[in-house]
């Protein structure tokens, strides 16, 4: 079978990251409404349709083109034990030449949450970008108060940057981050978090 691209797939200790099908979505949608209340405060609101169907089928497409054309890497975390989706991250915003970097954004549903899936699984991505896609730079920003992403992110090897104003809106509000980074080869050691 000439011409087909076999899909990126990244096996972690208890998971398999893979760009989300559309048999996915019912799993998806379910884990996103049970979890809204838990997600709300860190994500920006969601549209009316984020939940259907339709919606679901064309957030596959745009991951298949951004895996494809190399700009993103939309990975959803699957428990290998049940076949259960846990949660999302996603390697955005691809910038090859000078700067080889990316952004990382992630979820993960309220009952899976603090079982330490997050960290296993920006570990690997971390990985596989650095080695595989020859990335030299992850960047990732989370609001200030959320203690458990800054405290999964540093656990992972970031480190904190900075604070960007009005970075995102989250939860209707044009809100600040803190900013961290994991460069390949880091010897910067541990920096002072703001």
């Amino acid at each position: 079978m000439l011409g087909l691209k076999r899909r990126v797939r990244v096996e972690t200790e208890r998971m398999t990251l893979r760009l989300p099908d559309h048999g996915d979505w019912r799993q998806w949608s379910e884990l996103r409404e049970t979890s809204a209340e838990f997600l709300a405060k860190w994500e920006p609101v969601w549209a009316n349709d984020h939940l259907s169907r339709r919606s679901f089928t064309n957030r596959v497409y745009w991951a298949q083109r951004a895996e494809a054309q190399g700009t993103a890497l939309p990975m959803l975390l699957i428990r290998r034990e049940d076949n259960q989706l846990l949660g999302a991250l996603t390697l955005d915003n691809i910038r090859r030449g000078p700067a080889q970097a990316g952004t990382l954004g992630y979820w993960i549903g309220q009952p899976f949450s603090r079982q330490g899936y997050m960290r296993e699984a920006i570990l690997a991505l971390n990985h596989h970008a650095f080695t595989r896609m020859d990335l030299s730079r992850i960047e990732a920003a989370c609001l200030p108060e959320n203690a458990a992403s800054r405290g999964v992110l540093e656990k992972c090897g970031f480190k904190y940057e900075g604070v960007a104003q009005s970075y995102l809106q989250i939860n209707g509000r044009w809100r600040n981050h803190v900013l961290y980074a994991n460069l390949r080869g880091d010897r910067r050691g541990r920096t002072d978090v703001g």
